[in-house]
């Protein structure tokens, strides 16, 4: 759970290639050092930038946020058509974190890909973003062992290892102390792989412009990266090498649908929610970033620290650090505002900055940005669940202005 395109529409093609044979696949990377220093050029939030195949008009990006509102059969309905049109002059929409299996899923109402039902209901919701002219990508997700049996009929949430994490699960009959998950047995890994293949797939047949993989924020590729969580003793456990296996046959999987340039994977280097830790986090995401470099991504998303990460013993990792690492194009999210948001990207610490809470409020948010104009104050009370209050009812900019 998170909480914080120009006129080229999807093209439709189902073009494949971009990403690393198999035998390439698990070649362990050599890691290397380099001290990165600030550079300042000329662009900012407002500055064009090709990302993958496609040209957007700004570096703003609208977050995935979990808004807990879908409906039956966990699919999309009318308001989030309406909600994510009224934000189509991001420079890209990623979706709130869509499950790709019933057993995905660890919150209440989050929509899912892997049903027709689900494709139909997503496929209103591209079509109200490209009416618009923007673009949109889905962000595919596992929730692992932060779930619970009664979103399951009983059936225990999977993970690595068979560690219950520290908390409480969001149910439907409230909160609930999460529960000792179920190990993966080896053989059922690939069906995982499997699941966000499919829905790869889905998010292809439903008309996003791409995809996000969520590899972040303690969920289930999450997971596997970290050996606070993972204490597996086969392919997937031990070295780094091993514990990021799962997340680049996913990250393959995926891009043999999309293409490379279609295709983005979120991290969270310093993150601590839902119990999350790492013995060497610094060398854990050096290493799980420089692999992404292998496919050629459209983009590699990570989060800043945040306070609370800081304050549950989390390492501190800004993004900056990992730009000597990567070739390609980061975007960054967290606590950013318009400013710093600037400064990043004339740093060329990150090239793209997503928002989350300023877009909930702000759905015209790259035309305040740009008019220097007042913002909405989000209400938490609203992020997550309930109807439209909160949701599509902020005004834009223009409805202020008038009223």
């Amino acid at each position: 759970m998170d909480v914080g395109l120009d006129k080229t529409f999807h093209d439709g093609s189902d073009e494949l290639g971009g990403g690393l044979p198999p035998a390439q696949l698990l070649l362990p990377i050599v890691l290397f050092t380099q001290v990165w220093s600030p550079m300042t050029h000329s662009k900012d939030l407002f500055t064009p930038i090709q990302l993958g195949r496609y040209e957007l008009p700004n570096r703003i990006v609208m977050a995935p946020l979990t808004r807990n509102r879908a409906g039956a059969d966990d699919a999309p309905i009318a308001m989030h058509a309406e909600y994510y049109r009224q934000r189509a002059s991001a420079g890209l929409i990623i979706t709130e974190a869509t499950q790709v299996a019933p057993l995905g899923q660890g919150y209440p109402h989050t929509p899912g890909i892997y049903s027709q039902a689900q494709v139909a209901a997503w496929s209103r919701v591209t079509e109200s973003v490209h009416q618009q002219g923007g673009r949109i990508f889905l962000q595919l997700w596992h929730v692992g062992r932060v779930s619970h049996p009664s979103f399951h009929n009983g059936e225990l949430p999977v993970a690595p290892s068979a560690l219950r994490p520290a908390g409480e699960a969001m149910t439907y009959e409230g909160m609930q102390l999460f529960v000792t998950p179920r190990a993966l047995e080896l053989d059922e890994i690939p069906e995982i792989v499997e699941q966000f293949r499919q829905g790869a797939k889905n998010a292809l047949a439903a008309g996003f412009d791409g995809v996000e993989v969520h590899g972040a924020n303690g969920y289930l590729l999450d997971q596997f990266l970290r050996d606070g969580s993972n204490h597996r003793t086969d392919a997937y456990g031990g070295s780094v090498e091993n514990r990021a296996r799962l997340l680049r046959e996913i990250t393959q999987a995926v891009v043999e649908v999309w293409g490379s340039d279609r295709v983005g994977v979120r991290l969270s280097p310093s993150n601590t929610f839902n119990d999350m830790s790492d013995s060497d986090p610094k060398a854990t995401f050096s290493y799980a970033v420089q692999a992404l470099n292998e496919f050629n991504l459209a983009y590699v998303h990570l989060l800043e620290p945040s306070e609370a990460d800081l304050r549950y013993g989390g390492t501190p990792i800004p993004t900056r650090e990992f730009r000597p690492l990567y070739n390609g194009k980061l975007m960054t999210n967290w606590d950013y505002d318009q400013a710093k948001g600037n400064a990043a990207i004339a740093a060329g610490a990150a090239d793209l900055v997503s928002y989350g809470k300023l877009f909930i409020a702000n759905p015209d948010l790259p035309q305040r940005f740009k008019l220097n104009a007042p913002l909405n104050e989000p209400d938490p009370n609203t992020f997550y669940g309930g109807d439209e209050r909160g949701y599509t009812d902020y005004p834009s900019l223009a409805m202020s202005q008038s009223a």
